[in-house]
């Protein structure tokens, strides 16, 4: 996790609750004795996530109707802190400097959007397909008076397209973040999703975790998983390489890598992938930009 990540450590969940009081009954004990959460229930998952959002980045309310993806906030929280630094160290770019950022999918909980305008003071735009979701992200961002001028939350109508008919043509922004669907299918996402709650310690049985599933299948997988999805948001990066500095996504499986650096090449881009760690998740961030860029 990056070192200036405020979640570096243990989260202090009595203090969290008192941003939010509804956490509290999803506090338990793990073989430690040490208080936690069960991460296989996702009104526990949310709840933790909620208080931080209440806690530490000042939101008026947030609200995710059931079925739809919970945003883990120490996670999202990390990649744009390595945003911040690769824009600073690579493009000169300083932190007191109004630095515009693009959301590739936002999704209904919009929380690369948030965490940017709440934690950095950026000006966010957010792309995303599915109506509802944007209707619903617009709902959470007019609960806090200061990200209504900060945040713009726009339906991408051609699913077809990624950047196409986000950016518009005199638009500049100094990066782009994405969190891509994963998987190739309900089955697979759902078999990968059961591995992650065991390997986070979770107490629920099978039965239970399949009970608390949560997440849009647009959200979550599509045909050809991750590998293809990069790959497309490679191809069309290219054509608005004079409007974004700096591209990036999130990776979640290794043998994804190979693939995705051969369409970097093919693009004549340059990379960077840098690992990242949160517990016993592991992944990476894929960025790349292009030398003939204009922003």
């Amino acid at each position: 996790m990056h070192k200036q990540n405020p979640y570096n450590s243990r989260y202090d969940l009595k203090r969290l609750t008192k941003h939010y009081h509804a956490l509290e009954k999803f506090i338990v004990l793990n073989p430690k004795k040490e208080e936690t959460i069960d991460f296989s229930v996702s009104e526990a998952v949310f709840a933790l996530n909620k208080a931080m959002l209440l806690a530490d980045f000042n939101l008026g309310d947030y609200d995710l109707p059931s079925g739809y993806l919970i945003p883990p906030v120490p996670g999202r929280l990390d990649y744009l802190l390595h945003i911040r630094d690769f824009l600073t160290e690579k493009f000169n770019i300083s932190e007191n400097s109004q630095i515009n950022g693009l959301d590739i999918g936002s999704g209904a909980n919009g929380i690369y959007c948030i965490l940017g305008a709440q934690y950095f003071n950026w000006k966010m735009v957010g792309s995303e397909t599915d109506a509802k979701a944007v209707d619903i992200a617009n709902a959470n961002i007019k609960k806090t008076k200061e990200l209504n001028n900060k945040i713009e939350i726009r339906h991408q109508q051609d699913k077809g397209s990624l950047f196409k008919n986000t950016i518009q043509s005199k638009e500049k922004f100094d990066f782009a973040v994405c969190n891509p669907p994963f998987h190739n299918s309900k089955e697979e996402t759902l078999k990968g999703s059961l591995r992650k709650v065991i390997n986070l310690g979770g107490f629920a049985a099978k039965e239970k975790f399949l009970l608390n599933f949560e997440g849009q299948a647009n959200e979550l997988w599509c045909n050809g998983g991750e590998v293809l999805f990069v790959k497309r948001l490679i191809k069309e990066s290219v054509g608005f390489k004079n409007q974004v500095k700096l591209f990036s996504t999130l990776v979640a499986k290794s043998e994804s890598v190979a693939a995705i650096k051969k369409q970097l090449n093919k693009a004549k881009a340059n990379f960077e992938v840098i690992p990242m760690a949160l517990g016993n998740k592991k992944g990476r961030y894929v960025l790349w930009w292009f030398e003939t860029t204009k922003v």
